[in-house]
């Protein structure tokens, strides 16, 4: 038995129709089909990887729980999320993290976007 690696996030929204936009229009990830679970939602492909949106009463409180998107170049995707009205939070780069910046979504979950950079060995 061995574990492949994360098949999915999950994520609880909202506003459905504002985290399609997001996720969709603004991220340009691939909304796929999803099953009848009974309860809104959508599904997405991002990568090797899928985000799950599930619906939810009222909007999460903020947190620092939150999924990385590992990109090319973090200062170049950060701006072009900026263009499309996101605010965007950055951070210096880190020996052995990388680049990163930060963004949340319509309900207030916290994604990370990461450029990793090898650690400096002394």
């Amino acid at each position: 038995m061995t574990i492949i690696g994360i098949h999915h996030v999950n994520l609880l929204v909202d506003d459905l129709d504002a985290a399609r936009h997001f996720y969709g229009d603004v991220f340009g990830f691939t909304e796929l089909a999803r099953p009848d679970f009974g309860f809104p939602g959508a599904w997405y492909q991002m990568g090797a990887q899928q985000l799950h949106l599930q619906t939810t009463a009222g909007p999460e409180k903020k947190s620092a729980q939150h999924f990385a998107l590992q990109v090319d170049d973090c200062s170049a995707m950060a701006d072009s999320l900026e263009a499309k009205g996101v605010e965007m939070f950055r951070l210096d780069a880190v020996d052995g993290a990388g680049r990163q910046a930060f963004c949340n979504d319509p309900a207030g979950n916290l994604i990370e976007l990461n450029e990793p950079i090898a650690a400096h060995v002394p």
